[in-house]
């Protein structure tokens, strides 16, 4: 525990969270009310052969993605080497370090954002890194939905179409059920819930309409998608979480019915250190900085090792959701 620190074992702590990393700010005075704060998730051809060894060597540095990924590639990636992927809110946090981690894999990563700088930097430094793979930045505002169409437009005729998409961007604003404004509903619906469906729906029509029966559908959720905490300011927040719980479970069962081995995945982190809560409190960011300094917090490399970790599973095996919190949080 940080010096200082309250016990973050004695009142519960939301999730932090996905569209843009961060550093580790000072400490904010008012850690109590700061634990309340949330922050939400929020960045090859052929199946596995029998007797290969479990890790391959590949350029990278051992100190990128936590240091587990950045040198070695996990044999089940093998078959995805070459292949495509769209990772959403690509330009900081959970997102930028899936891309970087899919890259390192060998994989084509079309990268979104409304703005693709950040993108662009780190497309760079993995060309630089010497990554097998490559990293498309692309701009598309994902609130609107004729930006979306035409990005998976531009990848069909540039790339052939997604193989896997990772549906990543997301947001909070603080606007309660009792007092909160209609537009900051519809603009946390519009991103986290329509957004998110309609990539998956022409995510899906890429792979139908290529013959694609092994992709794969992520999508980064948070534990406000599976309880709700005594914070107002996150609550609607949270209902388009639990919508995506929602979601992904319709999504496996219609997938099934399709009669597909295309798997959809649900992956729930709690308290992530990025820009998350720094944009849900931007008029308090002290309150913000404590949301990451009362306990040790999952960093956005843990997220992009647990995507990697199910997209190599065997094309047999469905994952449904993993939840995973830091060690010091408790709800």
């Amino acid at each position: 525990m940080w010096p200082g620190a309250k016990d973050p074992r004695a009142e519960p702590r939301p999730e932090a969270g996905q569209d843009r990393g961060g550093e580790r700010r000072r400490s904010g005075s008012s850690l109590k009310s700061a634990a309340a704060a949330l922050a939400d998730p929020r960045e090859r051809p052929s199946f596995g052969h029998p007797g290969r060894s479990s890790a391959i060597q590949v350029p990278g540095s051992p100190g990128e993605v936590g240091g587990r990924l950045g040198t070695m590639a996990r044999a089940g990636m093998e078959r995805w080497r070459d292949r495509v992927a769209l990772v959403t809110g690509a330009s900081g946090g959970i997102g930028a370090s899936v891309a970087r981690a899919l890259v390192q894999q060998g994989l084509k990563v079309v990268g979104c954002a409304r703005t693709v700088g950040n993108i662009e930097e780190l497309a760079a430094e993995c060309k630089s890194a010497g990554y097998p793979g490559t990293l498309i930045p692309y701009k598309c505002d994902l609130a609107n939905e004729e930006e979306i169409l035409s990005m998976f437009s531009a990848i069909r005729s540039q790339h052939s179409g997604v193989d896997i998409c990772i549906n990543n961007a997301g947001f909070a604003r603080p606007d309660s059920l009792l007092s909160g404004s209609t537009s900051g509903w519809k603009a946390m619906f519009n991103v986290n819930v329509l957004a998110l469906s309609i990539c998956t729906r022409e995510a899906y029509q890429s792979m139908k309409e290529r013959n694609v029966d092994d992709g794969h559908i992520i999508n980064i959720n948070s534990m406000s998608g599976h309880r709700v905490v005594p914070v107002s300011a996150i609550h609607f927040y949270s209902a388009t979480k639990y919508a995506v719980t929602a979601l992904t479970e319709g999504l496996r069962q219609e997938l099934r019915e399709a009669q597909t081995h295309i798997r959809a995945t649900c992956i729930s982190p709690g308290v992530v250190e990025t820009q998350f809560a720094f944009k849900l409190h931007d008029k308090d960011p002290e309150k913000a900085a404590a949301t990451y300094e009362h306990m040790k917090c999952l960093k956005p490399e843990d997220v992009a090792e647990t995507v990697i970790y199910v997209l190599s599973t065997p094309p047999h095996v469905q994952i449904g959701d993993i939840q995973m919190r830091p060690t010091e949080q408790v709800t």
